[in-house]
C-alpha cells in the first residue's frame, strides 16, 4: 500500500514551533504516513522578499521526540551543508530519538545565494557529493571510514554509540551523475512534483527512467522505493505557491485528491509526499480524509 505523507512549511509565512507542533500532531492523528520539513539556509532574489527557514535537523530533532507513528525526513538535506561525518552523526541521532523512524533524503544543493550567504562553497556540488555519500552511508552502516579526498577526508571515524536502528537513505535528484552516485547504496529515490509535471503520466516516464538508472547502477529496480511529491492547492486565494501550467495542482473533493493519489500509486510511487497551499492545521485535518480514502480500495 502506499505511504502517504506531508511537508510541513518552509517559507511559505513565518511559522513558530508551537504550529509546528500542531500541524505535526495533526499529521499523525490524520493517519498520515510520513512527515518532512525542507533543509535550507535563506531564499533571496528571487523577486521576493527575502526569507529562510528553521534549521532542519534541530526542527526534525524536536519532530522526533512529540511524534509516535510517522516517518520523518529532510526534503531534501543538503549534503553540502554540514561535513558528511558529522552529517550522519546528525542523522544517526535523530533516527535514534525517532525510535528508528528517520529516513535520511539527500541532495547537492541548488539554492547558489544560500551557499554564497552562508560561506558554503558552491562549486563542484556533484564533485563533492561524491566523496561525501560514501561516507555518510558507510558510518550509518556501521562501518570505519577512512577517506582522503580532494574536498572531504576522514581517518578511522565510526559512529558511537552504535545505531540501534538502521537510517533508511533516500536520494532526491534526478541527474543522471547524481544517480549514479547514490542508486548503488540507497533505500529509496524522490523527486520534486515540477520535475514530473505533477501527473501520473508524467511520474510513470520519469519512474520508467529511474528504474533503467537503477540497472546501470548494478541494482535491481524494484530494490529502490519510489517517493513522489505531489502538489495540492485546497485554497487558491492563498497564493502560498506559485501555480503552473507546467505542473497543475491537484484539486477538488477529498474523493477527487484521493483518486489522483491512487493514480500516482499506479504510476509506480510507493510514496506520496503531499506539498499543500495552504499548508496549515486545518489543512492537514482536511486532507484525513482524502488520506483516508487513498488508502480504501
Amino acid at each position: 500500500m502506499t505511504r502517504i505523507g506531508v511537508q510541513l512549511p518552509e517559507v511559505e509565512r513565518e511559522v513558530r514551533w508551537q504550529e509546528y507542533l500542531a500541524m505535526a500532531t495533526a499529521a499523525e492523528e490524520a493517519r498520515f504516513d510520513s512527515i518532512y520539513v525542507g533543509d535550507h539556509l535563506l531564499y533571496r532574489g528571487d523577486g521576493r522578499p527575502e526569507r529562510g527557514p528553521w534549521a532542519a535537523w534541530e526542527l526534525l530533532a524536536a519532530l522526533a521526540a512529540i511524534t509516535e507513528r510517522a516517518e520523518l525526513g529532510p526534503l531534501v538535506a543538503c549534503a553540502a551543508f554540514h561535513p558528511p561525518a558529522v552529517l550522519a552523526k546528525m542523522a544517526a541521532t535523530v533516527t535514534e530519538i525517532s525510535g528508528g523512524r528517520f529516513v535520511l533524503a539527500l541532495g547537492a544543493g541548488w539554492n547558489e545565494a544560500e551557499f554564497r550567504a552562508f560561506g558554503i562553497p558552491f562549486d563542484r556540488r556533484v564533485a563533492r557529493f561524491a566523496e561525501a555519500f560514501p561516507i555518510i552511508r558507510g558510518l550509518l552502516r556501521g562501518e570505519r571510514v577512512t577517506l582522503d579526498g580532494q574536498f572531504h577526508s576522514v581517518e578511522d571515524a565510526v559512529m558511537l554509540p552504535p545505531a540501534r536502528y538502521r537510517t533508511r537513505l533516500m536520494i532526491g535528484s534526478n541527474g543522471p551523475r547524481m544517480l549514479a552516485i547514490a542508486l548503488p547504496g540507497v533505500d529509496a529515490w524522490n523527486t520534486w512534483y515540477e520535475d514530473y509535471g505533477n501527473t501520473a503520466e508524467g511520474f510513470a516516464a520519469l519512474n520508467a527512467s529511474i528504474s533503467a538508472a537503477a540497472r546501470d547502477a548494478g541494482r535491481a529496480p524494484e530494490e529502490i522505493e519510489r517517493s513522489a511529491c505531489a502538489f495540492v492547492v485546497l485554497d487558491r486565494s492563498a497564493g502560498e505557491r506559485r501555480i503552473t501550467d507546467a505542473a497543475p495542482p491537484i484539486e477538488g473533493s477529498p474523493e477527487q485528491i484521493a483518486s489522483r493519489i491512487r493514480e500516482l500509486a499506479d504510476a509506480g510511487a510507493d510514496e506520496v509526499i503531499l506539498v499543500v497551499s495552504p499548508i496549515t492545521e486545518r489543512s492537514i485535518r482536511a486532507l484525513g480524509e482524502a488520506v483516508t480514502s487513498a488508502r480504501g480500495r
